[in-house]
């Protein structure tokens, strides 16, 4: 992973833009608010690492291959660019965490026994349900 966060550290480009929310008239003075932008083609991920963060960034990755992300949360660029630093970090893990495979569960002959005898326990106590006739 370090490989990767490595590379993408350098490849990151952002860009500051006016914020909305808390910072008062700061903020129609301030562009506090960081875009993010991470060229995906140029960290030459796998194809399965690619395809997960394809699907993990969803709309913020755009036809261009670029994932963008967005921070204005916080009043400072500093927080802000911190903040996204840290998302985009944190989407590369985990789109680098392969899924476990799952193992196909078997079960023993005395487990279908078991099984099937309360089935036919079931069926018998649902057959003997009705009219009752005298």
């Amino acid at each position: 992973m370090d490989d990767i966060a490595g590379r993408a550290l350098g490849l990151m480009t952002e860009s500051f833009i006016a914020s909305s929310g808390p910072g008062g008239q700061n903020v129609n003075k301030v562009a506090t608010a960081v875009q993010l932008r991470l060229d995906v083609f140029a960290l030459r991920l796998d194809p399965p690492t690619f395809n997960r963060l394809k699907e993990l960034a969803g709309s913020r990755m755009n036809s261009k291959g670029e994932v963008m992300i967005t921070a204005r949360s916080h009043r400072t660029q500093e927080a802000n660019r911190a903040d996204a630093r840290t998302r985009m970090l944190d989407l590369l893990r985990d789109a680098q965490d392969h899924p476990a495979k799952r193992k196909k569960s078997r079960v023993n002959r005395v487990g279908k026994e078991k099984r099937i005898k309360a089935k036919k326990n079931r069926g018998t106590i649902k057959a003997n349900r009705g009219k009752v006739d005298w």
